[in-house]
């Protein structure tokens, strides 16, 4: 294929025009060996009749390597040098991930004079104009976006692994920018958590492979993909440099390596490290939280009667017949206390724990006997029972607040006092709800400033909680993922979640 020197030099030479945004703000954009060489293909490699040869540009790499500042550059590129009347969109699942090539776009701008005044940005609508030309760009994600007057000269899919099905996809590729010269779609990504291989991330993952691999003949399509094979030695430091092209620029080669050492002790991180640092695809949906070993290390023998008159986060995760309740007394550090300690509680209806037993391969029936559960009587849980629970540690500690899913709260709440109810937070069952509380948590149990007493049923609900983490290292617990009942674990998340919300600044989260 013939390749025009002048064509490929052009955006390189626009884009170290520019400057970086972020940790790097001001400093000029100096592309790296890699990414000219991308863009030298992409934008250099031209058909017989002068057009660009490639339209699809695949781009696939571990984050932190300068993902977003690339796609920033290139979207002012096309802004600026696009023949008139061109449609630019930046792509991606969400408001606030399609949003991120813009906002990075927009700063570059703002460090320039000259593109200050070819260029307008309407900042309420995320988008921006060349004044003279017409060419604008749009962001769009997933979650809102209209198919009316769509001809794109340009479409940049920003992660597009995290699309929640293939929609916006179809409708950017097929048929649109038809009327076009040279339409170019730029997907750069990094790898996804698809364990059941059915998302649009993966289709055009495999699809890219092929192309690369020649199984696949399309020459329209420009692939390149930085990441460790399947069964690389996931420790070798030649395999992060050769996964990350930025490694030793944009990213610490000492950060890599504390998270390296920390992988090797946990498999969530180690799933982690893999996706995020070596852009492997992984299945991160199910992902066990935190070693059964922390559990044991964290197991004290210290007297109960230590804990009355103490202030206590109460958290509830609350059920009625098909999962355990539970209900968690988190003790910060204070008077009387030199670290975290908890208590746990949990409940069983009587009709159904012998089928409970049957499912969850655990001797229910041995814990009530020993002490560590409860059982109400009937086929559901009574929370009446819960209710005279929550009256006696009102009693015994200082309940700051009571923590908990805000649908179940609610039941609970009638049964109780006006002065009790008040104190009733809503903790949302959700990434950002719950990511805080578990992260404190991890933090405490691994560095074994958390204590607790022994609770075989507690550490049976430890042992099996799954997380589902995402791009950004947030977690949430998974009840629909999970290998057994974990409501009493949960229920110590929202009592975290509470704490790290509202403990004031003599808290060790606060400290840290």
């Amino acid at each position: 294929m013939p390749f025009n020197k002048q064509r490929a030099s052009e955006p390189i030479e626009f884009i170290q025009l520019l400057h970086l945004t972020g940790d790097f703000y001001g400093k000029p954009f100096i592309l790296r060996d890699w990414q000219k060489e991308v863009i030298s293909n992409v934008y250099g490699t031209i058909k017989e009749n002068g057009y660009r040869q490639f339209q699809y540009a695949f781009l696939e790499l571990p984050k932190k390597n300068g993902k977003t500042e690339t796609a920033a550059a290139l979207s002012i590129y096309h802004l600026v040098c696009d023949d008139p009347g061109g449609q630019i969109y930046c792509c991606a699942a969400e408001k606030e991930q399609a949003a991120l090539v813009y906002k990075a776009a927009k700063q570059m701008i703002e460090q320039d004079e000259e593109l200050e005044k070819l260029l307008k940005v309407i900042d309420s609508k995320k988008e921006i104009y060349n004044r003279e030309t017409g060419t604008f760009l749009k962001v769009l994600s997933a979650e809102a976006y209209s198919k009316h007057g769509i001809n794109p000269t340009v479409v940049i899919f920003d992660e597009l692994h995290a699309q929640p099905n293939r929609e916006l996809w179809d409708i950017m590729t097929f048929g649109a920018g038809a009327a076009r010269k040279q339409p170019l779609w730029w997907v750069i990504t990094t790898a996804g958590d698809d364990p059941d291989k059915k998302s649009i991330g993966w289709e055009i993952h495999e699809k890219a492979c092929k192309v690369r691999d020649k199984e696949l003949n399309l020459p329209n399509w420009y692939v390149k993909i930085y990441g460790a094979p399947e069964k690389a030695d996931i420790y070798d430091e030649s395999v992060w440099y050769a996964a990350n092209p930025s490694l030793g620029i944009t990213i610490d080669i000492e950060a890599i390596r504390a998270e390296a050492l920390e992988a090797k002790s946990s498999p969530k991180v180690e799933k982690l490290f893999r996706w995020l640092r070596l852009n492997q695809w992984v299945q991160l949906k199910r992902v066990g939280w935190l070693p059964i070993t922390l559990w044991d290390d964290t197991e004290k023998d210290w007297n109960p009667d230590l804990l009355i008159g103490k202030r206590c986060y109460a958290g509830i995760d609350l059920a009625r017949w098909i999962d355990l309740a539970g209900i968690a007394c988190l003790f910060p550090p204070q008077e009387g206390l030199d670290e975290w300690k908890f208590i746990i509680d949990a409940w069983i209806p009587e009709d159904t724990m012998h089928e409970h037993i049957q499912i969850d391969k655990v001797d229910y029936e041995q814990w009530h006997n020993d002490g560590y559960l409860n059982v109400t009587s009937g086929s559901v849980i009574d929370y009446s029972c819960i209710k005279r629970h929550v009256e006696r540690i009102e009693v015994l500690y200082k309940v700051e607040y009571y923590c908990g899913d805000p649908w179940h709260l609610e039941i609970l709440k009638q049964l109780l006092s006006t002065e009790i109810a008040n104190r009733f937070i809503e903790i949302p069952q959700s990434i950002a709800g719950m990511t805080p509380g578990m992260t404190a948590l991890e933090r405490q149990f691994k560095a074994k400033e958390i204590s607790h007493l022994k609770q075989p049923l507690g550490r049976y609900c430890f042992g099996c909680v799954v997380v589902n983490p995402d791009g950004n290292e947030n977690i949430k617990p998974m009840k629909n993922k999970s290998i057994g009942r974990i409501d009493p674990i949960v229920a110590l998340i929202n009592a975290a979640s509470g704490a790290i919300k509202l403990e004031k600044k003599r808290s060790v989260y606060e400290e840290k």
